[in-house]
């Protein structure tokens, strides 16, 4: 009975708010207000009807006169609520192209103008991130979950390269981000919410250079080390995944 209620929580809070910052985006004529609820409004919302607490370490590395690229694992589908309450700056996602179908979820990416990827379509993918290159150099940051999908394992898999394409064409720094716990708020399979801790914890920004597989293994590192210190599992030494985006 409670995930029932929570469930309708979760799909009234969500409608409100991507309503709400709809409605903003067009009386506004930008973007800047709206994905700030998603920060200060929607995420945080989330987080409570959950009964998730979050503990973020490393915020001073973020200077917030500044775009990024943020860079997280990824384990539960509350990680969207997680990094838009946590990152202390606007931020749009890179979304897999599917979404850009679902209602509601949808209209609201479009609106905010997300970066939607087809996986299937290696070409596509880096395409799109190219076309991000310079809405990122003017801001908001963009945030991107390079494994491609949840794990339910509780560590960090190889990453696809799409991210860091971006930034060594935006030229903007990579800012490391670990998530843990997320995983046992909502597991991957079904809509079993349960009360837990959240942590986050950042890294410095990390320059793109112009190897992206040099840039690859050195933010990745970084993720597994902090992923480690906030108690995660980490991840093997395989950077780069096997396909192309």
């Amino acid at each position: 009975m409670l995930n029932t209620a929570q469930a309708i929580f979760t799909a009234v809070w969500s409608a409100f708010w991507i309503s709400t910052a709809l409605i903003a985006r067009v009386l506004t004529f930008g973007t800047r207000i709206p994905l700030s609820m998603a920060r200060w409004g929607w995420g945080p919302g989330m987080l409570w009807g959950a009964g998730a607490r979050l503990e973020i370490t490393g915020l001073e590395h973020i200077d917030r006169t500044k775009s990024y690229v943020f860079v997280a694992n990824h384990s539960s589908m509350i990680d969207v609520a997680v990094t838009f309450s946590a990152i202390p700056v606007n931020v749009r996602y890179v979304l897999k192209r599917e979404l850009a179908r679902v209602p509601f979820i949808g209209w609201y990416a479009w609106g905010m103008g997300m970066v939607f990827v087809d996986r299937g379509n290696s070409a596509q993918a880096i395409a799109a991130l190219k076309k991000a290159t310079d809405s990122v150099r003017r801001g908001p940051s963009i945030i991107a979950h390079p494994e491609g999908t949840r794990w339910t394992d509780g560590r960090i898999h190889p990453f696809k390269k799409g991210p860091f394409v971006l930034a060594i064409e935006a030229g903007v720094e990579l800012v490391p981000m670990a998530i843990v716990g997320a995983e046992k708020v909502l597991p991957r399979n079904g809509f079993k919410v349960r009360p837990g801790v959240i942590k986050v914890a950042f890294g410095a920004p990390i320059p793109p250079g112009d190897d992206k597989v040099a840039l690859i293994g050195a933010v990745r590192s970084k993720i597994i080390e902090l992923h480690t210190r906030i108690g995660g599992r980490g991840g093997d030494d395989v950077h780069v995944a096997t396909d192309r985006s």
